[in-house]
């Protein structure tokens, strides 16, 4: 074998081996899920979405759990599907609040025609 060949095998084989290397603790998307969670406790959005809420609250446990497992691939997906569901039960929440808005103001204006018809009724 040449020098070159050998030198373009040694290449590779270093290339292959960082390749192989172990990826590293997804630490950011744990910690973005983390706060998201933190967000929308505060938020109340459990009161609206309890069942993501909860199933993110699994998922970010269970991302902490293969980081200690060194699974960081799994740890990985786990902490950003934590965090898309926190994502969803807000909006959830967003939406049953807003249906509570729309809900009351119909109600307010019902009671307000009601009282023109009698105010009407009553001038004639």
């Amino acid at each position: 074998m040449s020098i070159l060949h050998l030198l373009a095998l040694g290449t590779s084989l270093l290339l292959l081996a960082a390749c192989a290397s172990k990826p590293l603790p997804p630490t950011q998307e744990i910690s973005a899920a983390e706060q998201s969670l933190t967000d929308a406790e505060q938020a109340r959005v459990a009161q609206y979405a309890l069942p993501e809420m909860q199933e993110a609250r699994e998922q970010l446990s269970a991302s902490r759990a293969a980081v200690l497992k060194e699974d960081m691939v799994l740890a990985k997906r786990l902490a950003q599907q934590a965090s898309m569901n926190i994502k969803l039960a807000a909006a959830k929440a967003e939406l049953a609040k807003a249906e509570e808005v729309n809900t009351d103001m119909t109600k307010n204006i019902d009671v307000l025609k009601e009282e023109m018809q009698r105010k009407t009724g009553d001038a004639q």
